[in-house]
């Protein structure tokens, strides 16, 4: 199982350049990806903006929005933008995709947070047709360059619409912020709907976990916050943000179990030292 490191993009009131630092550091470090956590009404980056400055502060480490909220954007522009993250990355860039749910984040006019399944199937065709050079506007120019590929995508949820979304469109599935005994048979029913949708082989299958070492009480703050306006959920998940090395290690163990292909431990805070912390641990002797 593959490790990687989220960035730190929607820790509240994060330091934003921190974030080409981070990933250089999370490159050296050796862990496989990057991710981004997706919000917009919250004070915190974007995932386009800080992806794309992870991708210019590093050439090899994969990049992943983990996930990022595509019905909050009309999908040309959209398309175009993470087909030029992927570009410029040199095509290390997986678009993990979502939703969404929270009313706030739907601050474009005429993107309210209804009809949502049939929004993103709509949007999913654009997509395809934006990164396989389809005229858009009207008019006949395409709006990405020749030999722009088709971005990977991973979905989350837990509908069967949801599902079937994943194993006709996607390379794989993104589990929750929860403990693996959650995720296991979410990881199930992706299983399922791929084998179901006659496609070969097995979805990626991506596990999540908090961690906060040099700051354990600020990053259980952080976390509940992010998830404050789920109720009682955001004391749940924040309690499972992982503190000490025992933790972590369960994380992996966990996870591991489970068929993960990879985990990515996101951070709930912005300290840079952290990072050689969670190092120090999943990938002793680099």
């Amino acid at each position: 199982m593959k490790i990687g490191i989220g960035l730190p993009n929607q820790v509240r009131d994060m330091r934003p350049d921190v974030i080409p630092a981070w990933a250089a550091k999370a490159e050296e470090a050796g862990f496989s990806t990057l991710g981004t956590v997706g919000r917009i009404a919250y004070p915190g980056v974007m995932d386009t903006v800080a992806l794309a400055a992870a991708a210019g502060a590093t050439s090899r480490i994969g990049l992943i929005s983990n996930v990022l909220l595509g019905t909050v954007w009309p999908p040309v522009l959209l398309a175009k933008e993470i087909a030029g993250i992927d570009g410029v990355s040199g095509g290390r860039l997986t678009l993990g995709i979502g939703i969404g749910g929270r009313e706030d984040d739907f601050v474009a006019d005429g993107l309210g947070p209804k009809g949502l399944g049939k929004r993103i199937d709509a949007d999913l065709e654009v997509y395809r047709d934006v990164w396989t050079g389809k005229p858009v506007g009207g008019g006949d120019n395409p709006a990405v360059p020749p030999g722009t590929r088709e971005v990977p995508l991973l979905f989350g949820g837990f509908a069967p619409k949801a599902l079937a979304r994943m194993a006709k469109w996607g390379t794989g599935y993104v589990g929750g912020s929860v403990p693996p005994e959650m995720v296991a048979g979410a990881f199930d029913q992706a299983r399922a709907a791929w084998r179901d949708a006659g496609r070969a082989g097995e979805p990626r299958l991506v596990a999540i976990a908090y961690f906060a070492l040099g700051a354990p009480d600020t990053g259980r703050e952080k976390v509940r916050d992010y998830y404050s306006n789920m109720g009682d959920a955001a004391d749940f998940i924040a309690s499972g943000v992982r503190t000490t090395p025992e933790a972590v290690r369960d994380a992996v163990k966990a996870f591991g179990d489970l068929g993960a292909d990879e985990l990515i431990f996101n951070p709930a805070t912005d300290e840079l030292d952290d990072i050689a912390r969670l190092a120090d641990i999943v990938t002793p002797g680099r």
